[in-house]
């Protein structure tokens, strides 16, 4: 009998499937990379989302290898760049500029195993993402900021490009203003280019020759920061905090956060979950959100402002409230109305308070 049970063990142990006796092989590291339309820099845009790369890295450690390319032009030169990155064996490409849509949606048809986080984009992909953030959201209580701080009642802002999303800070920025202070003005100087620091600072100086004593700005640099502390004004903060070259000026920072969203990206692929979605947090969701207050704004404003910002991250408060009627005279959104997030991602024109017309 003991002879039998032994040939009956041998035997299972001959027949039994190799791989039943080996570990399963470990998931290899997600390679994922960063494409960056301006150079990495102490602040601003760029740096946010290098922020974000890093918190990625720390959060799946062995498990992911990240990577970027800085200063990439939009155009051809990113088309090259983010193919190159897909040759290289991405599994995942982050690229961070509205305008790198077009590259990125041409290279993921070639690549349809590499999937591609375009951020800020519109259009999606059985292999592209899309994903955004309310920034208008912090503009508006940048706006009551401003509004309350302001002594000329003049505004001044510089914009980048005449696309929807800026068009919704301004406007945005301009209704929080004037609702704290219904006659106070903004002046606007597009710039139509990201970044351009000796033209951003030319953008603000002319600004505060026209009298504007607060500005707020859409463009990727410090300059208009440090312009405003050179001449003793206020200006506020984007994208991130830029108390370090404007101690004095910085007025609050409109801060803008993609690590987490980043992060739940990666680990979605490596679990086998990742889909093409569209995403636009705000307020709410803790991609958008005011701090960093100045030491010349009052405590009164400061607390006001992040009332408000609680009242926007519980649905009580909608920057896009009517009535609005635009710089021409014309109803956009009706009383007891709010426009809707179709109206707000199509926004062509500039609301009433607004001195400054649209580029052709």
């Amino acid at each position: 009998m003991y002879k039998n049970l032994v040939a009956a063990l041998a035997a299972a142990c001959f027949f039994a499937p190799l791989h039943a006796q080996e570990p399963a092989a470990a998931q290899p590291p997600t390679r994922a990379a960063w494409v960056y339309v301006t150079p990495i820099t102490p602040t601003g845009w760029t740096h946010q989302h290098e922020l974000a790369r890093q918190a990625v890295q720390k959060a799946l450690g062995d498990a992911v290898k990240t990577s970027d390319v800085e200063n990439v032009a939009e155009g051809p030169d990113a088309e090259r760049v983010i193919r190159d990155l897909a040759r290289q064996g991405k599994d995942i490409i982050f690229t961070t500029s509205f305008g790198y849509m077009e590259p990125v949606l041409r290279v993921a048809r070639e690549f349809p195993n590499v999937r591609f986080e375009c951020q800020t984009c519109v259009q999606r992909a059985p292999n592209v993402a899309t994903s955004n953030a309310r920034y208008y959201e912090g503009r508006y209580l940048s706006g009551i900021a401003a509004g309350r701080m302001t002594k000329t009642g003049v505004v001044g802002y510089v914009a980048g490009f005449p696309i929807p999303e800026i068009l919704q800070s301004i406007n945005a920025f301009t209704l929080g203003l004037r609702s704290v202070n219904p006659t106070a003005t903004v002046k606007l100087v597009w710039l139509n280019e990201w970044f351009n620091p000796p033209r951003e600072r030319e953008a603000a100086m002319t600004l505060m020759d026209q009298g504007a004593d607060v500005l707020a700005f859409n463009s990727a640099s410090t300059a208009v920061m440090s312009a405003a502390e050179e001449r003793g004004q206020l200006a506020i903060a984007y994208h991130s905090d830029m108390r370090s070259v404007a101690p004095h000026a910085q007025l609050a920072a409109v801060t803008h956060h993609w690590g987490d969203y980043d992060t739940a990206r990666v680990r979605a692929l490596r679990d086998g979950t990742w889909k093409s979605t569209d995403t636009w947090g705000g307020v709410k969701e803790g991609m958008v959100r005011i701090e960093a207050f100045g030491p010349k704004v009052p405590a009164a404003v400061r607390d006001e402002v992040l009332a408000r910002q609680k009242d926007i991250a519980a649905g009580r408060l909608k920057p896009f409230a009517g009535p609005i009627t635009d710089n021409a005279g014309t109803l956009r959104v009706p009383r007891g109305q709010s426009a809707s997030d179709a109206d707000i991602l199509k926004m062509n024109y500039l609301v009433e308070g607004v001195q400054g017309t649209l580029p052709r």
